[in-house]
């Protein structure tokens, strides 16, 4: 995507509105959703994550690409090379036949939806909550000349009533999930359009055996992920097997897939070093984040982009450090991934 092409996007997404007011209500949400918070009650975590990505997607897919999610990186591969070997993963994993029909649920702007259908040989439809990401993945689907084969829904994954029960033969959810703010009524959901003998595969955003809650460093960490990614809570591996099971499903396999026989690299390093060819990867290196930061400003001052778009930038740095932080503490990954089984 070019700068051009970034700034319409801007453009678009923002709408005239008060961007920096926006961003610096979006970094309270953690503040209004607390249980003591004055009508705490009345607080929606899905607006939340709606806000996040309203704000942040243009610049998101910019630097990392229109498959927005982390894979197991290794040394002689760039990072959109890893994402497409970890896709392929799962749709073996997923056991994918020509003719089926599959959700994508959080389906961001469809990068792997893309290759799901050129390789697999299904009907995707994905369900997202972002109107703006909807409309960049339809334009998407149609320049690759996939639209017939997919179609995307507008709504929640945590309430798909608009679907039947029993759909799919096939789900996936890839950092989609872990937003959710109930992640057991989050897979009832998939279960119940889930055909019986359906599979399931996820990958979620999980604390590692290596945290401590008693820990005040580990503690910080996880409270800049939960508020930098919108993250209600963040499960630990056991926690989403168990939501699983009490959704209903069977657990067929879930690991940490950052852990890799052979020689592999750290799955944050794209944000702190270069990893794999030059071009994309600059914009994503801490130095890359601040010379963008710099230009957004600069850009602000000539009109191109709207006025508050460096404070996006800046959200977004600040995230990329406390994922750097969790990866290089070993108390985070974001590459915890199962499959699990509708049974018969």
């Amino acid at each position: 995507m070019g700068l051009a092409k970034l700034s319409r996007e801007l453009r678009d997404a923002y709408r005239g509105s008060g961007v920096a007011g926006r961003v610096r209500h979006f970094h309270g949400w953690l503040d209004r959703a607390a249980p003591e918070a004055v009508g705490g009650g009345g607080y929606d975590h899905t607006e939340t994550v709606k806000d996040y990505y309203d704000l942040c997607s243009a610049f998101m897919v910019w630097g990392w690409g229109e498959s927005l999610h982390f894979a197991p990186l290794t040394p002689h591969e760039s990072l959109e090379e890893s994402k497409i070997r970890h896709q392929r993963v799962m749709i073996s994993k997923l056991e994918l036949q020509e003719g089926m029909t599959v959700v994508d649920v959080g389906c961001g702007v469809g990068g792997p939806m893309r290759r799901v259908v050129r390789e697999g040989g299904v009907r995707v439809v994905g369900i997202n909550i972002n109107e703006i990401q909807l409309e960049e993945a339809r334009r998407l689907n149609a320049e690759a000349g996939l639209d017939h084969m997919v179609d995307l829904e507008r709504c929640s994954f945590m309430d798909m009533s608009a679907i039947e029960d029993d759909t799919f033969d096939r789900g996936y959810a890839i950092e989609s999930t872990c937003h959710a703010p109930d992640k057991q009524r989050s897979f009832e959901e998939v279960f119940r359009v889930l055909k019986p003998g359906g599979l399931f595969w996820g990958q979620e955003m999980c604390l590692t055996g290596k945290f401590d809650p008693t820990d005040d460093r580990h503690r910080a960490i996880e409270q800049d992920l939960m508020r930098g990614i919108a993250l209600k809570e963040i499960a630990t591996f056991g926690e989403v097997n168990q939501a699983l099971e009490a959704a209903g499903f069977h657990v067929v396999e879930g690991m940490d897939r950052d852990v890799q026989g052979g020689p592999s690299t750290p799955w944050y390093q794209p944000m702190e070093s270069r990893h794999g060819t030059l071009g994309n990867a600059l914009r994503r290196l801490p130095w890359g984040r601040r010379a963008v930061m710099a230009g957004s400003k600069m850009a602000e001052v000539l009109r191109l982009f709207p006025k508050g778009s460096a404070e996006v930038v800046r959200l977004l740095d600040r995230t990329a450090e406390a994922y750097i932080a969790g990866g290089k503490a070993g108390i985070f990954t974001p590459l915890y991934c199962f499959l699990a089984r509708k049974p018969l």
